[in-house]
């Protein structure tokens, strides 16, 4: 895939061959806004995680810059997340949306995380450049509904595991190593989890 990389130093354009893909799951940093991501999902029918954080693996090839992508069914929506990227022995950091098959979730999770395509923007940070001020970094996504542009998640990255958690909680599991790229967790949505034709 080709990034473009915003440094200090400056612009320039790689070209990062995606090797694996990891989802990682539940991945709160306060249990309680994880209980609440919990009980919005058991809404839907979808069971409670064995442990929190989880790790999933999903097929390389989800990872798209594409503007749109294809469902299954009506039943998808996204989940706006930080993203992770190893290449060359540095870590990177950029934005992407875990969308998922909501239907298909209640019976399955893992299996949900293969039904669609992980929408991440074309920009990635070197992680040594934003590490310093992470807590003050925000997501946000909007959604189309009924006609107009809403709010649909919004919130600080500091509600989220610190990336080096989540690296080191994987490392008992997998190294993450060179052509990895991982989800980070996402933020509870505003007037609960919907579909919708456009997320941003």
């Amino acid at each position: 895939m080709q990034f473009v990389i915003e440094s200090k130093s400056g612009r320039q354009t790689l070209e990062i061959p995606i090797d694996a893909l990891i989802i990682a799951g539940w991945a709160g940093r306060d249990q309680a806004a994880i209980e609440h991501h919990i009980a919005e999902l058991e809404a839907l029918g979808i069971k409670r995680p064995s442990s929190t954080p989880l790790f999933y693996r999903v097929s390389a090839s989800r990872l798209t810059q594409a503007g749109r992508i294809e469902s299954a069914g009506a039943g998808s929506s996204g989940e706006v997340e930080y993203l992770l990227v190893k290449h060359a022995g540095r870590l990177y950091v950029g934005v992407a949306s875990d969308h998922t098959d909501r239907e298909v979730e209640a019976y399955g999770v893992t299996v949900s995380k293969q039904m669609c395509d992980k929408p991440c923007a074309g920009t990635l940070w070197p992680y040594e450049e934003v590490e310093g001020h992470w807590d003050r970094l925000q997501l946000r996504s909007r959604i189309r509904e009924d006609g107009k542009e809403v709010v649909y998640q919004e919130g600080g990255i500091e509600a989220l595991r610190h990336p080096q958690d989540l690296l080191d909680k994987l490392a008992a599991v997998e190294p993450f190593e060179d052509g990895t790229a991982m989800l980070g967790g996402t933020l509870a949505v505003i007037g609960g989890i919907r579909p919708s034709g456009r997320f941003d």
